[in-house]
């Protein structure tokens, strides 16, 4: 084929130009449920090195079958974390539910276990709502008004009806329903009550009575029994001057007592007996100076399983509940242990087990034989994760003096010279960093080569009631200044680089990232905000009505105006222009905790000021990112902004 001369021209043109033009590297490209400002194009290249970092599952134990060894388990094949059914230790995982969006804790019906109930939200709201699944045909009928919040189920022992919390009546007060799952024309309104923290924990072995727990705080709570036809209740405990808060709690099987945990007189939650008629109370677990997290009774009321909390460490423990004896158990990696439950027929205990080199996965002990088995063998993306980085406990002393704790990851030895810093500082703030599997958090540390280090601030669970308490209120400010203390420490670490330090957190981690960004901007390089408070007052105002008093009991009234003053002073949103470093704020849409306005109104003031911010919206996510497209892509965003601001 001949061209003219024009042609020619055209073509020599055009090749001369893309002979010299760079090639345009592919880019991800995002779903429309994203909303992005800020954030530069992630390259493909990018997403295939961290790829296998974000193929981690995780297995949780929800369930026991009352007739068999079988199981229901929480894992994600898809998207979302969905209910399997495991039938033998390392079985297949058979998928049973299929939803886009994530389903919550599953409970066989406690005779035939022919069906399970189940709880399920829509993009991430918390609004759950309660369903019934049929195993014989994997029907799905819904069990609640399909609208308020309802959560809590507790099954009645002959496995004929539930009780559980709702919003239904006023949107903001839980009220005691009860109903027949098999029937959902029978649920009734047990007791209409006031307040958003009343959930019921145990029936009596009669099915007469309920036992309910009031939360007000977490410092203080109350147990109270209720008539399961009446609804008429009754105070267990009566209220003092002094705070004292109530956790689990189980009926005896005798109906005489009830096993609780409380911090009556000590300063950790303790598992203690309640003589119903006497109303003397026996501490069980008084030799363990740490937190009883959970427990359960035996289905024949002879002993009981529990979970102490020892410096961010499970222990399990198995002890006579007559004779106060412990039985010694197994050996087990150390981790987190959850979910404990005994089977029905009393000879096996099945919990979720994970740590710092293994996912969480599900795992049983027969007590006859004292063995351990795994159940699920959750995979890994391929990575060798016996070789990933064990937490080191750290302490440092505050302005105050009082010794604040934290767990410390280190890169693997291959990265040489001062490591930089993240800071990763947990949400509540009634919470606390406990030393489990990091996920694809661990690509920062092997292949970025980035300290970690996850603080437990003063108003941290686990170290007593009078530490859970030293950031209340007009206390608030003391906890930020434990992450000012901490990096002074880092200054002091020869291999920790005090220049190269980035601080991130989620909810009131979230308020505290930004906290430090305004009191210490000329310390770090950066700071990352994931569904954080950045006004207490809008906040407060704005959060979903159901829990507004529980977070005022905790940050303050900001009806008061002596109180409101304090809080709008230390809110990081009126002090947006002191927030000089790179800050990179990430949200969902659907928040019911922290409402989607407190990360709008943090942007929009703190690019007023110039400084770089990235934006990164869920349309159909809530208080953090469930479903792994979402969370994925949030990852990749964030090695972005580390390479970007943290590690040059």
């Amino acid at each position: 084929m001949r061209f003219g001369g024009a042609v020619r021209q055209v073509l020599l043109a055009f090749l001369l130009f893309c002979t010299f033009q760079p090639i345009q590297a592919e880019v991800l490209r995002p779903k429309d449920n994203l909303v992005i400002e800020g954030i530069p194009d992630i390259p493909l290249t990018l997403t295939e090195a961290v790829g296998r970092y974000t193929e981690f599952r995780t297995a949780r134990f929800l369930s026991w079958q009352p007739k068999t060894q079988e199981m229901l388990i929480s894992t994600r094949f898809g998207d979302t974390p969905q209910v399997h059914r495991v039938k033998m230790p390392g079985g297949s995982r058979e998928q049973l539910t299929f939803f886009p969006d994530r389903v919550g804790g599953a409970s066989y019906a406690p005779r035939a276990g022919s069906y399970f109930i189940f709880s399920k939200d829509t993009g991430g709201n918390e609004f759950a709502q309660l369903y019934r699944y049929d195993l014989a045909d994997g029907a799905v009928s819904l069990l609640t008004d399909g609208k308020s919040r309802n959560g809590g189920a507790v099954w009645s022992n002959q496995g004929d009806r539930i009780a559980y919390s709702s919003t239904r009546r006023t949107g903001q007060d839980t009220d005691l329903y009860v109903q027949d799952p098999q029937d959902p024309k029978s649920d009734r309104l047990l007791a209409a009550l006031t307040g958003g923290g009343w959930g019921p924990m145990d029936w009596s072995p009669d099915d007469q009575k309920l036992l309910v727990l009031e939360y007000v705080s977490a410092n203080q709570s109350y147990p109270w029994i209720f008539d399961t036809r009446t609804g008429a209740k009754t105070a267990l405990v009566s209220r003092s001057t002094e705070q004292i808060a109530y956790g689990q709690g189980k009926f005896s099987k005798d109906n005489k007592g009830i096993f609780i945990t409380t911090d009556r007189g000590a300063a950790f939650q303790q598992l203690v007996y309640l003589d119903l008629a006497t109303q003397k109370m026996t501490v069980l677990s008084g030799q363990i100076p740490w937190d009883v997290e959970e427990f359960d009774l035996s289905p024949d009321g002879k002993r009981l399983v529990f979970v102490t909390n020892e410096d961010g460490i499970s222990k399990l423990h198995l002890m006579d509940a007559q004779t106060r004896q412990e039985f010694p158990l197994p050996a087990l990696p150390l981790g987190q242990i959850s979910g404990v439950q005994w089977h029905p027929d009393g000879t096996t205990l099945g919990f979720t087990l994970d740590s710092a080199r293994a996912t969480g996965d599900v795992y049983t002990i027969t007590l006859a034989s004292n063995q351990v088995q795994r159940w699920t063998y959750s995979e890994t993306g391929g990575l060798r994760t016996e070789r990933f980085s064990e937490p080191r406990l750290i302490r440092w002393q505050s302005f105050d003096q009082r010794a604040i704790s934290g767990f410390l990851y280190t890169p693997p030895p291959r990265f040489t010279g001062k490591r930089p810093v993240i800071i990763n500082i947990h949400g509540g703030p009634e919470s606390q960093f406990q030393p489990g599997f990091l996920g694809r958090t661990n690509y920062l540390l092997n292949e970025l080569g980035v300290a970690l280090i996850y603080p437990n601030v003063r108003g941290s669970s686990g170290y007593g009631k009078t530490f859970l308490t030293l950031d209340n209120g007009f206390l608030r400010e003391d906890s930020v200044k434990d992450i000012g203390a901490l990096l002074n420490w880092i200054k002091t670490q020869p291999d920790l680089d005090s220049s190269r330090i980035m601080v991130t957190g989620g909810s009131y981690g979230g308020y505290m990232t930004l906290a430090v960004a305004t009191k210490y901007s000329d310390q770090i390089r950066c700071a990352l905000d994931v569904v954080g408070i950045s006004n207490f007052v809008t906040f407060l105002e704005r959060t979903e009505a159901y829990r507004r008093d529980l977070r005022r009991v905790e940050y303050g009234d900001e009806r008061e105006p002596k109180m409101r003053a304090f809080l709008e002073a230390i809110s990081p949103l009126n002090q947006a222009a002191k927030i000089k470093k790179p800050l990179f704020v990430v949200q969902g849409k659907n928040d019911p905790r922290v409402p989607l306005q407190e990360a709008e109104q943090i942007v929009a003031e703190v690019r007023k000021q110039g400084t770089p911010v990235w934006y990164l919206m869920a349309k159909d996510e809530g208080h953090g990112f469930a479903k792994k497209q979402n969370a994925d892509y949030q990852f990749y965003a964030t090695i972005k902004f580390i390479q970007e601001y943290l590690l040059q």
